[in-house]
């Protein structure tokens, strides 16, 4: 199952539809606060796909960083069409997808990420 953690709505119901046609079961939040409580409450999350900047109290770069200490085995797609991190930036195992993607990327970037269990 793949958490999508975009503030803006349009992308993430874009990126919704590119995941659920790839077959995957998609959970969305809005932003890092609440993908937090996604991942406590829900086991089966094991690929986050996020976007960097986003209102709350931490981007998804921090995020990312959260997620690697609290739920080590989860795997992090990271994205943004403003920023591109550095390398020492992304947590150790993500990867970095800029904006604007299409399904045909965004499918290679998690089947990458993943080893082909995406």
């Amino acid at each position: 199952m793949i958490l999508i953690v975009e503030d803006d709505l349009l992308i993430r119901m874009n990126a919704i539809d590119m995941v659920r046609q790839m077959g995957i079961d998609v959970l969305e939040a809005a932003d890092a606060d609440e993908a937090v409580k996604l991942l406590e409450s829900v086991p089966e999350i094991t690929v986050v796909f996020t976007d960097i900047q986003m209102p709350g109290s931490m981007d998804g770069l921090r995020l990312a960083e959260v997620i690697r200490h609290r739920w080590p085995p989860v795997l992090l797609l990271i994205t943004s069409g403003q920023v591109s991190p550095a390398a020492a930036d992304i947590p150790p195992g993500a990867q970095f997808i800029p904006k604007p993607y299409f399904s045909a990327q965004l499918h290679e970037q998690l089947e990458m990420l993943a080893g082909g269990r995406a």
